[in-house]
């Protein structure tokens, strides 16, 4: 398994997305991406700054963005919150 589908959460738009992230990329890297997919589909309502966190949408944790995925025990389903 190299990817797996998560439900992203932007509360500035109040919407999620599902969305296949790598398993084995940094988070920062899975952010970067995010933030860039995000800017373009939200019609600039979602700004992408080098601030963008990204979150477990369930505790409001922010996850460690030097661990991967598969590190972090994020698997299919895994609802996380980009603010």
């Amino acid at each position: 398994m190299d990817r797996i589908l998560v439900e992203i959460y932007l509360p500035v738009v109040d919407r999620s997305f599902d969305v296949y992230i790598p398993v084995a990329l940094k988070l920062h890297e899975v952010e970067a991406m995010l933030a860039g997919i995000f800017k373009e589909i939200c019609d600039g309502q979602f700004v992408a700054s080098p601030d963008v966190v990204l979150c477990d949408k369930l505790t409001g944790n922010a996850l460690d963005i030097n661990q991967s995925a598969l590190e972090l025990g994020l698997m299919n389903g895994s609802r996380l919150m980009l603010i």
